[in-house]
């Protein structure tokens, strides 16, 4: 029962820490859109109209790892607990 409660905690400060990071990464976009844009445009080389699909696409799925990696074993767990 005690390797069950590990992995509980274990999971679910992966989740705390990931949504976190998912968190600030979304506010900085949000907040600091211009600048980032033009930083990523000069760093890859990729256009700038084109970033804002690529930020989506990077957000969806960073937001669907969570869920599959982090959220899911950690409710699971906590169902199995009792």
């Amino acid at each position: 029962m005690e390797n069950l409660t590990t992995l509980t905690g274990f999971f679910g400060w992966t989740a705390i820490i990931n949504l976190a990071i998912y968190l600030v990464t979304a506010l900085a976009l949000a907040v600091f859109k211009d600048s980032i844009k033009q930083l990523h445009a000069q760093l890859t080389g990729v256009a700038v109209d084109q970033l804002d699909s690529l930020y989506f696409q990077y957000l969806a799925q960073y937001k669907l790892a969570i869920v599959i990696f982090s959220l899911t074993p950690y409710l699971a767990l906590k169902l199995m607990a009792g």
